[in-house]
């Protein structure tokens, strides 16, 4: 997988743009409706990395099973994991830990509360 196929992957999402906020290389996957970054994508050592937001417990779950998951780098080492694109990550894996990095950035829905009077 090339870094444009991952990017054109994680636009697919809604309300998703692209930016490059820290330098021209690292590219930043973030939601429109509130800003929030859910991606990083770029290379290291040169290899093709993924930075993604992940809850804790399956983030310690994913490091265990996957020799190229580690805490994300430059990141929060709880809530976040580097995945090496290239290693032993199967791409159906690499594409859920994505939809699930999103879906813990994207904008809550608020309900709105019904008053009922007599």
């Amino acid at each position: 997988m090339t870094k444009k196929e991952l990017i054109d992957h994680c636009l697919t999402y809604p309300a998703v743009f692209e930016d490059y906020p820290f330098t021209e290389t690292i590219a930043v996957m973030k939601h429109s409706g509130n800003k929030k970054l859910f991606a990083l994508i770029d290379f290291m050592n040169d290899r093709l990395y993924i930075t993604l937001k992940c809850d804790p417990l399956k983030a310690d779950f994913l490091r265990s099973m996957f020799e190229d998951v580690i805490a994300g780098y430059h990141m929060n080492k709880v809530h976040w994991n580097t995945v090496y694109v290239d290693g032993d990550v199967p791409t159906a894996e690499l594409y859920d830990m994505i939809q699930h990095s999103y879906d813990l950035v994207k904008p809550k829905v608020r309900k709105k509360k019904v008053i009922v009077t007599e």
